[in-house]
């Protein structure tokens, strides 16, 4: 097969992370190209149209939001690094936030995008500990985050330094856990340091269009900046040569060459590209052996109900929180699903309840829930049983999320409010994705540098380390001007 295009770059997803870092190596005149399996952007972070209704897809929250004139911060570089106004992703604020723990939530703590709300909640809940959760913040405010030589150390062993009640120390790890943890049970402290930093210290915002602003914004930046990219054009296999990616085989057959590849496929996804071939009837051939490190896959999958309501959340009475983070057991537990859902713990988003103005407003009311999820136990069920188990935890896990909001005014009332309902299930999740057993935060064994056995293909994204939207695209600018633009320096 004859090469017949060369790139500076090419780039392994049009994800968040990859579109950051093809605009920040166009615009310093790199010859770069994204290939992209699906139809739309956004990776992780895109939409999908169903009756005409577009549905964001991981968009809970723009994590990391501070207001204009904070310097210093996650998405002050971001905007710097990829010449970005702020006003092009149009962000507006969350109300109030909450993290309740209790079969009904008894025990709330609210945040907003002002810490000190945080802060004195803890002190009102936790007077014996708020002096240790004082010097704990103190610690992650000084903490060095991006670091990519830093040596890993448990968040729960840093955390009980400081913080002695296991309410309280569970009620920290929830929100951090279920907004970028590929981890069970406990967290590398860095990676909980960039969570804690992008929720409670900046905060929660979002467009009002949803995900599709940030998506268009970036698409613009790159095409303005000389970029290429090719849709519905995967990557089904990296040429490795004497430890050097030498090609790309797309889907299509076709070959390409290129200087350096960034992946943000994921870790243990880039190794089975490195390490696949493909027999004539299109099955995936393992070699014994390659240049790869052999990263886990993520144990963590999930599963997300979206209904769609024909007025306002606040017609219903819950008109306040914009994110709850939830828990009914007296431990909480944030490890692989022994059910096919664990309702026990979630997320409850209710985008309406960002602060868009007083004259704008969703078009139509939103009610979302996130719960754990068994990847295994729904990936092979047939395509009846498939359709049944959404019918029926669909219902669950709404039912769990209610006991965390207020009281409806009937016990029909959401069923009448209801316009439209979908659901995503860890199969929806690698289907779309290619994500490996629907881990949306990928492999536990993060790649802080990017390195990988391969001398000129580095990781960016969820595996680099770095996490949330802000983070993904952070990634993409990190992997590009150390490993490309500095020449790894």
């Amino acid at each position: 097969m004859t090469t017949s295009t060369h790139y500076d770059v090419a780039i392994i997803g049009a994800g968040m992370a990859g579109l950051a870092a093809g605009i920040r190596l166009a615009h310093f005149g790199k010859k770069v190209c994204i290939f992209e399996r699906h139809n739309a952007p956004g990776g992780l972070n895109s939409f999908y149209s169903i009756d005409g209704r577009k549905y964001d897809v991981g968009l809970h929250a723009m994590t990391n939001f501070v207001r204009a004139g904070v310097k210093g911060t996650p998405l002050t570089k971001l905007l710097r690094q990829l010449r970005i106004e702020r006003d092009e992703f149009a962000l507006c604020e969350q109300k109030r936030s909450r993290v309740a723990f209790g079969p009904r939530g008894e025990v709330s703590l609210t945040f907003t995008n002002d810490f000190t709300v945080f802060e004195s909640e803890v002190a009102r809940q936790f007077p014996a500990q708020i002096d240790g959760f004082r010097r704990l913040v103190a610690l992650i405010r000084t903490y060095d985050d991006v670091s990519l030589g830093a040596q890993p150390e448990s968040a729960r062993a840093v955390i009980r330094r400081h913080v002695t009640d296991p309410l309280l120390e569970d009620m920290l790890f929830c929100p951090v856990m279920y907004y970028g943890s590929a981890t069970e049970h406990d967290m590398e402290f860095g990676q909980f340091v960039i969570m804690f930093k992008a929720l409670f210290l900046e905060g929660f915002a979002r467009p009002l269009d949803g995900v599709r602003v940030i998506i268009r914004t970036l698409l613009d930046k790159y095409r303005a900046a000389g970029g290429e990219r090719r849709m519905k054009c995967g990557v089904q296999k990296i040429v490795v040569r004497d430890g050097h990616a030498s090609a790309l085989i797309l889907d299509n057959g076709e070959e390409v060459t290129a200087t350096h590849v960034i992946s943000t496929a994921g870790a243990p996804e880039t190794e089975r590209l490195c390490r696949s071939d493909r027999r004539s009837d299109g099955r995936e051939v393992r070699p014994a052996a390659g240049p790869a490190r052999d990263h886990p896959t993520g144990e963590l999958s999930y599963t997300e109900t979206i209904t769609v309501l024909d007025r306002e959340p606040s017609a219903l009475g819950w008109g306040d929180d914009t994110i709850v983070f939830f828990n009914d057991s007296e431990k909480f537990t944030y490890a692989r699903s022994e059910a096919q859902v664990d309702t026990r713990s979630g997320v409850i988003c209710i985008p309406n309840n960002f602060d868009f103005g007083p004259e704008a407003h969703l078009p139509e009311g939103l009610f979302r829930c996130t719960c754990l999820a068994s990847y295994d136990q729904w990936v092979n069920l047939p395509e009846d049983d498939y359709q049944a188990a959404k019918i029926r935890w669909y219902g669950e896990i709404q039912k769990s999320a209610q006991r965390f909001l207020p009281p409806l005014p009937s016990a029909d009332a959401l069923v009448r409010a209801t316009r439209a309902t979908d659901m995503f299930t860890p199969r929806t999740i690698t289907k779309f994705t290619g994500r490996l057993g629907g881990a949306i935060y990928g492999s536990p064994q993060k790649v802080r540098d990017g390195r990988t056995a391969v001398d000129n293909l580095y990781l960016a994204g969820t595996d680099q380390g770095f996490l949330g939207i802000i983070g993904a695209m952070l990634s993409g600018i990190s992997m590009a001007n150390f490993h490309i633009l500095a020449g790894g320096k």
